[in-house]
């Protein structure tokens, strides 16, 4: 039995792979089709988990705002918005981003030393602790499970490349929406949607091809991710 949500991410890649530039600015080369698509894909989740440096790049996160997408969460008993989830082993964020003052349902996903910083404070509705020390990390295992404790079915994940990496790591990606755009960026230090070390050719994760779709000139493939 599987005791964590469903998780799909949602990401948006050049035509060479990169998630970025080389100065790693943030990411506006996607068109209004991609933009539209993750307002879809963001509508149908419990919750958004999403590391500290993709809300540091932009300040703010994606809500539901289409009336129809609304009124489709209404129609599944969801609460209008879900649950934006912020990934910092540190905690160090700034309080004074869009984000805090975003009319959405705050959660921070931390370790001791990062919960310490934002205690008695009225920022995050639920602050989960995971892990014990920096150098180990979040325990990802642990942290899915409290979340479908707490009500999380399905998880979007909105990047970065480290907590792909990680989530990959451990296996708990489910499922994969990218969008490939017709623009070529290059760069040897330009970020790609996977961080982290990476994995040998013979531990690649494998993912099967469930869906292609063309709006103008991007492609929108869905992908299962193969278990190892």
């Amino acid at each position: 039995m599987n005791h964590r949500p469903h998780t799909t991410a949602i990401l948006a890649m050049t035509a060479d792979g990169k998630i970025s530039d080389y100065q790693n600015s943030p990411a506006r080369f996607g068109s209004a089709n991609d933009r539209a698509h993750l307002e879809q894909q963001v509508s149908l989740a419990d919750g958004i988990l999403f590391g500290a440096g993709t809300l540091r790049a932009y300040g703010t996160t994606m809500s539901v705002s289409q009336p129809e997408l609304l009124h489709q969460r209404s129609e599944r008993s969801q609460p209008p918005q879900p649950i934006q989830i912020v990934v910092s082993a540190s905690g160090n964020l700034d309080p004074q981003w869009h984000f805090f003052q975003q009319s959405v349902p705050r959660w921070l996903l931390t370790l001791p030393q990062g919960a310490e910083l934002w205690q008695n404070r009225a920022e995050f509705e639920r602050i989960l602790v995971v892990g014990k020390l920096e150098a180990d990390g979040i325990d990802w295992r642990s942290a899915l499970v409290q979340l479908q404790r707490l009500g999380l079915n399905k998880l979007a994940i909105l990047g970065g490349g480290e907590l792909m990496s990680s989530l990959l790591a451990v296996n708990s990606i489910d499922e994969l929406w990218l969008t490939i755009c017709p623009v070529i960026f290059g760069g040897e230090a330009a970020p790609t949607p996977v961080g982290g070390m990476g994995f040998l050719q013979s531990h690649g994760k494998k993912l099967e091809l469930l869906e292609v779709k063309q709006l103008d000139g991007e492609l929108f493939l869905h992908y299962r991710v193969q278990r190892n």
